[in-house]
């Protein structure tokens, strides 16, 4: 038996128990190797729904490493899932689409649908992106969400496919904003609302984050000398009683700088502006340099200079499906209450 396979074992054998509670809570969208943690970095198996996406980010791993991975997981599972495999380790695989270990079947490249808290997703093991189309160590957030949302008002920032709002829906808020740049990840996010049809519906703005939220704030949106800035569409000045803040870690606008290691506070200042008296802010951090005590602290510091100190927070972690030997995950989240 090859040292990868006692790996995956091991990982599996551990999850026995987190797997019969997610399944008894209608997920089947969750990793099943977290390869930094447990054996093989840079590699990891994931479950969406009937799929299996395996990735490696350092180096491929050839046809019969992969296709044994893929029967052992089955095996355990005791059901059949459709294989893809995107080899993430070289410098184009973003661009470079070519199969040169395995060719997936057809059929695997499809449309599926996938589960978590018992609401349906859209899952393409391959799309014109790079990540997944739902971000499996935000779970327990998205299951925050769903259990506090009840007749709030709820703004999703940085929605990416709506996960969030999703769960905020299903859990009764009385209001739901996806925002979001990219018009692909809120036709993703559309889908899934299309997906759950007994759910009420959510709204939707296509925006750069910075002038969106700058008015939502209340704040002027600031204009370099020389430049004219892009349009943008127009928001009233408001607060939602449930912000959720999940940005990238870097991103450049003619707007402003998405940097979560040397700027947060540009981004956190005006969620908290925009989050209302009493109401709750969820910000996250997915930078693994980043410690959580410093991030933290600087949380705590931001919104006290913004006039609006946090009378209480908490921290939530990814699932035990992302397992961390030092406790501290590269996700931190953390809920904060005015």
């Amino acid at each position: 038996m090859s040292v990868l396979t006692q790996a995956l074992r091991a990982a599996l054998d551990s999850r026995t128990d987190l797997l019969a509670t997610l399944h008894a809570q209608g997920t089947d969208c969750y990793r099943l190797f977290h390869g930094s943690q447990e054996g093989a970095g840079g590699l990891t198996l994931d479950r969406y729904g009937p799929q299996l996406l395996v990735q490696s980010f350092h180096q491929p791993v050839d046809r019969d490493t992969l296709l044994g991975l893929h029967a052992e997981v089955q095996q355990r599972l005791g059901l059949p899932l459709h294989l893809v495999y995107n080899d993430r380790s070289g410098g184009n695989s973003r661009i470079d689409r070519h199969d040169k270990v395995y060719s997936a079947e057809p059929a695997a490249l499809e449309d599926m649908i996938g589960h978590e808290w018992g609401l349906d997703y859209r899952v393409r093991g391959r799309h014109a992106g790079q990540d997944p189309l739902l971000f499996l160590d935000l779970r327990e957030a998205r299951g925050w969400v769903k259990d506090h949302a009840k007749g709030k008002s709820v703004l999703n920032l940085f929605a990416y496919t709506c996960g969030v709002g999703l769960s905020a829906v299903a859990g009764g808020a009385s209001e739901v904003c996806n925002l979001d740049f990219a018009e692909g990840n809120l036709a993703v996010g559309r889908e899934n609302g299309l997906l759950n049809p007994r759910l009420p519906e959510m709204s939707f703005v296509q925006s750069d984050y910075f002038p969106a939220i700058r008015q939502l704030a209340g704040l002027p949106i600031s204009q370099r000398r020389g430049q004219k800035l892009p349009s943008y569409p127009r928001l009233a000045q408001r607060q939602f009683d449930l912000v959720l803040l999940d940005p990238p870690a870097w991103a450049k606008s003619a707007f402003g700088t998405v940097d979560l290691l040397r700027d947060y506070q540009s981004l956190l200042k005006p969620a908290i502006l925009a989050t209302a008296d009493d109401g709750v802010l969820i910000c996250c951090n997915n930078l693994a340099k980043v410690a959580f005590d410093d991030w933290r602290d600087q949380v705590l510091r931001c919104a006290e200079k913004a006039g609006r100190p946090v009378r209480q927070w908490s921290r939530l972690g990814p699932g035990a499906d992302f397992p961390s030997a030092d406790g501290q995950p590269p996700l931190k989240i953390m809920v904060l209450h005015f």
